[in-house]
C-alpha cells in the first residue's frame, strides 16, 4: 500500500486533495508548517487514493476514498483511522496515524494522514535478498502469520473497540451472507450465472461443521501477502496495510485466509503475487499453523474449516469482478483471470472437505 517503489509524481486534482485546505486543517491541529513538497501517488490494492507528500521537513501519506465516492467510502476510511489509532503502541505492525479528518467538507471526503512505511510490497517487488534465498522467503511467510496472530490476541475491548464490529453470530452469518452476494451478481447484464462447482455443497458443509466455541477478536479481514509490507533488509513484516475489511469477528478466519491465499508456484492464483508466486519457498501450511500457535492461545483444531470458509468467501468476492466484466464494468481479461482463481479456491475447498 505504501511502497516507495510504486510512487510517482502527480499533478493533484483539487477535487481529490485540495492542499491549500489540507494545509489550513493541518495548521489548526498544530502540525508542522512550511512549503508543500512534491506529491506522489502510491499504488495499492484498492480503489482508495493515497498521496505521499512533504510539508516542511515532515513526510506524510494521505489516504481517502476514490474520487467518485462509493456509498460507504467515508465510513470505511473513518473506521480504518479509528482502528489504526487504537492499535498504535501495541506489538502489531501497522501504519501510524498522525491525524484524521472526519469532516468531509474539508476536501470533499473523509481522510487521514499517516507516516510513510519503509518497505516493499511482494506483489510488485522482491528485493535480491528475498528473491535469492528460500529461507528468507520462508521466514517472510512466518512473519506474516505472527502478525495476524498478534493482532487476534489483542484485547479489543480494552482498546476501546467494543463497538467496532458485531461478533455475535459472526460465524453463523458467513455462508448466507456470501450466498446472497453471489445471487446479487445476476443483476449484471449478460452474466450467465456462477459456473462454480459445488457452491451449495461447500456451503452446506460449512454450516454443518461450524465451530461452536470461539473467542472474538480483531480481524484484518484481507490479510494475504499483497496486503503486507516487508522490511528491505530482513524477512520481517514492516506493516499490515489495507484495513478496510477489518472488524471484530473470529481471528482464525485470518489464518484461514493466509492458508487459502498461500501462493503455490504453477497455480493460477500464484500470478497474483508476481515474482514471489513464481519462486515459492514459503512455509508449508503445517508450519504456518504451528507458528500461529506460538503467539496465540486459540484452539487450532478447526483450522481446516476456517480455510474452507476463506476459499468460499474469497472465491465469491472475486467472482463479482467476473460478473461485472460481462456487463462491461470490468476488463474481460481480469474477470476471466479472477474466475480461474475462484475455481482454484473452490477446488482447494473441495479437497479439504473430502
Amino acid at each position: 500500500m505504501i511502497a516507495m517503489s510504486v510512487s510517482q509524481p502527480v499533478d493533484v486534482d483539487p477535487g481529490i486533495a485540495d492542499f491549500a485546505a489540507i494545509g489550513r486543517w493541518m495548521d489548526e491541529r498544530g502540525l508542522p508548517g512550511g512549503a508543500l513538497g512534491e506529491v506522489t501517488a502510491i499504488g495499492g490494492g484498492t480503489q482508495n487514493i493515497m498521496l505521499r507528500f512533504t510539508r516542511g521537513e515532515r513526510e506524510y501519506v494521505l489516504r481517502r476514498g476514490p474520487k467518485h465516492l462509493r456509498a460507504k467510502s467515508n465510513e470505511v476510511i473513518g473506521r480504518e483511522s479509528r482502528l489504526l489509532g487504537a492499535i498504535d503502541g501495541t506489538e502489531v505492525r501497522a501504519p501510524r496515524v498522525i491525524a484524521a479528518c472526519d469532516d468531509d467538507s474539508v476536501i470533499g471526503a473523509v481522510f487521514y494522514l499517516m507516516e510513510p512505511i519503509r518497505g516493499f510490497n511482494p506483489q510488485t517487488e522482491l528485493p535480491e535478498l528475498h528473491a535469492g534465498d528460500p529461507e528468507i522467503r520462508r521466514q517472510m511467510g512466518l512473519s506474516a502469520v505472527e502478525a495476524i496472530a498478534r493482532l487476534g490476541a489483542l484485547d479489543y475491548q480494552a482498546l476501546g473497540l467494543a463497538d467496532y464490529g458485531h461478533p455475535d453470530g459472526f460465524l453463523e452469518r458467513q455462508v448466507p451472507r456470501w450466498l446472497r452476494e453471489l445471487d446479487s451478481y445476476g443483476a449484471n447484464e449478460g452474466y450467465p450465472g456462477p459456473d462454480i462447482p459445488d457452491v451449495d455443497r461447500i456451503g452446506d458443509w460449512l454450516d454443518r461443521h461450524r465451530p461452536t466455541d470461539w473467542t472474538p477478536g480483531i480481524m484484518h479481514g484481507d490479510c494475504h501477502l499483497a496486503n503486507m509490507m516487508f522490511d528491505y533488509d530482513s524477512p520481517a513484516v514492516a506493516a499490515m496495510v489495507d484495513w478496510e475489511m477489518s472488524t471484530i469477528g473470529d481471528p482464525l478466519l485470518d489464518l484461514g485466509w493466509q492458508l487459502a491465499t498461500r501462493p503455490e508456484p504453477g497455480t493460477v492464483g500464484a500470478g497474483l503475487m508476481g515474482t514471489l508466486g513464481t519462486v515459492g519457498g514459503l512455509p508449508t501450511p503445517e508450519e504456518m499453523v504451528e507458528h500461529y500457535g506460538k503467539f496465540s492461545e486459540r484452539d487450532l483444531s478447526a483450522v481446516p474449516w476456517y480455510t474452507v470458509l476463506a476459499c468460499f468467501k474469497l472465491g465469491i468476492v472475486l467472482e463479482g469482478t467476473h460478473a461485472r466484466a460481462f456487463a462491461g464494468k470490468a476488463p474481460k481479461p481480469v474477470g476471466d483471470f479472477l474466475h480461474a482463481v475462484t475455481l482454484e479456491l473452490f477446488g482447494k475447498a473441495r479437497q479439504l472437505i473430502e
